[in-house]
């Protein structure tokens, strides 16, 4: 058994090498998950000290990517920034995935009037576009990185409800789940032992791109000044900042615009790829 997994996983590394638009994302996400977990100590000045006298300064030998209106650093802002915004796109995606998950597991096994409750406050939610209802749920909250992490995140729970859904609908009625309800296996035991771990492979794609989204729209929301709040540096915020000094201070917005473009690329070709990957029907298409 355990020589047959390591096949398994070994071949599965092995058409994910071949495919390569998934190789390109993957490289790109390692580069920017290893900058943000080592962002304290790549950042070559502090990224909150302020220095007037050096406002505005273009990209240099001593600031690379120059220093913004209050004299900071954007380089150390930047790499500071790839931390937060990781660290929004995991918690958006570990809240939304939970949530979302265990609701569509349970609507489809139990289905009836469950299904009914649960699939009608889907629909509900799924019929306002996710980022006005993110911008709907951070006007009530109020503007705060905090509070726009969970907005996107109760705005990206229909996603995984829906997929999940519609997931576990069709293995649950595979032999072995009847099998498993034969013998007595309680509910919990076969939603979360015999269902779930055979419907994570869509899951993962899903989690993939939405941590892309998540992040793209928690950059959005601080943009408009309703996310990360001065000073703040997450990317969404810093372009915010920026953009009173696109004609005279063009780095401002090019540098955390490419981070944000990146990261978001990067995670794009990598959920692509494993679509392709564990799809049995697009899986000849990384080859």
């Amino acid at each position: 058994m355990a020589k047959r997994f390591s096949g398994r996983r070994w071949q599965f590394w092995r058409r994910l090498f071949r495919h390569r638009s998934a190789t390109l994302g993957l490289i790109l996400v390692m580069f920017v998950a290893m900058v943000a977990l080592w962002a304290p100590g790549l950042v070559p000045h502090d990224p909150l000290k302020q220095d007037i006298l050096h406002a505005l300064d273009p990209p240099s030998r001593d600031h690379l990517f120059g220093t913004d209106a209050m004299g900071r650093d954007l380089l150390s802002r930047v790499i500071l920034g790839s931390r937060i915004s990781a660290t929004v796109g995991l918690v958006v995606v570990l809240v939304a995935g939970t949530t979302g998950v265990v609701s569509g597991l349970v609507a489809a096994y139990f289905e009836g009037w469950v299904d009914q409750v649960i699939s009608r406050i889907i629909d509900l939610m799924l019929a306002f576009p996710s980022f006005l209802l993110a911008l709907a749920v951070l006007t009530i909250l109020g503007p705060s990185l905090i509070n726009a992490m969970l907005a996107v995140a109760i705005a990206t729970i229909p996603s995984f409800a829906r997929v999940s859904r519609g997931a576990a609908l069709a293995e649950k009625q595979r032999d072995h789940i009847l099998a498993a309800r034969v013998v007595g296996v309680r509910n919990h035991g076969i939603i979360f032992r015999h269902i779930l771990p055979n419907i994570l492979a869509p899951i993962m794609v899903l989690a993939t791109v939405s941590l892309a989204t998540a992040i793209l729209t928690t950059a959005s929301l601080s943009f408009l000044g309703l996310g990360a709040q001065p000073p703040t540096p997450e990317w969404g915020a810093i372009l915010s900042r920026g953009r009173e000094y696109m004609r005279i201070a063009w780095w401002l917005t090019v540098f955390p615009g490419m981070a944000i473009a990146i990261s978001v690329l990067a995670l794009n070709l990598l959920g692509d790829g494993l679509r392709d990957l564990l799809d049995p029907r697009l899986r000849n298409r990384g080859k």
